[in-house]
């Protein structure tokens, strides 16, 4: 039944609480407020800077690009010289900056999950050297160990008049390392791409072969087929144009080597000062993520016959990726941002050829910004793969 109130009852309607006691409303006012701040303090900066710039008759914009850079670059992925734009200034730093990153993080990776993988070694030896390179080289700054490498390069070895010549096509000298590569040759660009279209395959296979193992339990040997493929199709490419082995050997001329190919001192030191100093840190990376796994998996592993290395590769590693790969990102990340440093000791990366431009023009505002968008995109790129790749080695949960 209905319970009926007592007469003359006044019944209490509710009633609108006002917008400040409203969680709802309080925050979209909260939200105007504080883009209100951001535009006016905007507004503020870029008239400031306006006013200031127009007082010192300082141009503005990107139109200088388009000028002659008027500098030399001492090492470029691409052919440059001072009578070039700065806008090509610009992209050959950049690839320099893109060549050592990308170097770096390759062999970070390599150096890293090997130190990790040492550090959980039963050899006692092995593990405490692991743990000493661990610990060292995560507590010495990158920039102090890339003046280390940098007086090393130059102190070390003499002039290239005494250079080192430890076998024939091979000299070492503070001007850097300098070998010899076969010549320009149709053969070589015809085995690269012959090479890209066997890994492509190869690729292909591999993910064939996989399904093939998930349907029917037989394996197949895509790697190795993909492996020997991989030598064995350029080689023949090589024999069909007619096996050129004529060589550019580099040869001393004035003050310096001509022919071959140069590893710049500052190149080498800015290489082995990042991989270094990242390592370290991918190693601890490496070890939390294989320690993560539980140790049950590795006794069944072991239970079934499998060998120390194949449980490694097939049930451990798999499993530590999914622990590892943020992490490891934000490392990629730090090296690619610390390649900046590369001003320190003279690489020509794309912070120092911006900072070259930026004495030469004035536009500073324009350099920075440009810095910033560089590395921006690097560092956009670098998450976006590894995001990619953290998804697809995730757990697919039913």
């Amino acid at each position: 039944m209905q319970r009926q109130l007592p007469p003359n009852t006044e019944v209490l309607k509710p009633t609108t609480p006002p917008f400040w006691r409203d969680e709802g409303k309080r925050a979209i006012v909260f939200q105007v407020v504080a883009l209100l701040i951001v535009v006016l303090v905007s507004y503020y900066l870029y008239s400031n800077t306006q006013a200031n710039l127009e007082r010192q008759s300082i141009a503005t914009g990107f139109g200088f690009l388009d000028k002659e850079a008027s500098f030399e670059i001492g090492e470029s992925v691409i052919e440059y010289s001072a009578a070039d734009t700065y806008t090509r200034a610009l992209l050959v730093g950049a690839l320099n900056t893109l060549k050592v990153s990308f170097i770096g993080i390759v062999l970070t990776i390599i150096i890293g999950t090997i130190v990790g993988i040492a550090r959980l070694s039963s050899n006692w030896l092995i593990s405490r050297l692991s743990a000493v390179y661990i610990e060292v080289m995560q507590n010495i700054p990158v920039l102090l160990q890339l003046f280390f490498w940098y007086a090393i390069f130059y102190e070390a070895f003499p002039s290239p008049r005494q250079a080192l010549n430890p076998f024939s096509g091979l000299f070492l000298c503070n001007r850097g390392m300098i070998f010899a590569v076969p010549q320009a040759h149709a053969a070589h660009t015809a085995m690269g791409w012959t090479l890209l279209l066997v890994l492509v395959c190869g690729w292909f296979l591999n993910r064939w072969g996989y399904r093939r193992l998930a349907e029917t339990g037989v394996p197949f040997p895509a790697l190795r087929i993909t492996l020997a493929a991989s030598i064995l199709l350029p080689l023949l490419v090589w024999v069909a144009y007619g096996a050129p082995t004529a060589m550019d050997v580099p040869a001393l001329r004035g003050f310096n080597f001509q022919g071959g190919v140069t590893v710049s001192p500052e190149f080498s030191a800015l290489l082995l000062g990042l991989v270094i100093y990242t390592s370290a840190f991918v190693a601890e990376i490496v070890r939390a993520g294989i320690q993560s796994v539980g140790r049950g998996q590795i006794e069944a592993a072991m239970a079934i016959g499998l060998r120390p290395s194949r449980v490694l590769q097939l049930v451990v590693l798999p499993q530590a990726l999914r622990v590892i790969i943020p992490p490891l990102t934000s490392q990629m990340l730090n090296l690619t941002k610390n390649s900046s440093l590369a001003i320190a000791i003279g690489y020509a990366d794309f912070v120092a050829v911006t900072n070259t431009m930026i004495n030469q023009t004035g536009q500073a505002i324009e350099g920075v910004a440009l810095i910033m968008l560089v590395f921006l995109f690097f560092s956009l790129s670098t998450s976006l793969f590894m995001n990619w790749y953290n998804k697809k080695m995730a757990l697919v949960e039913r």
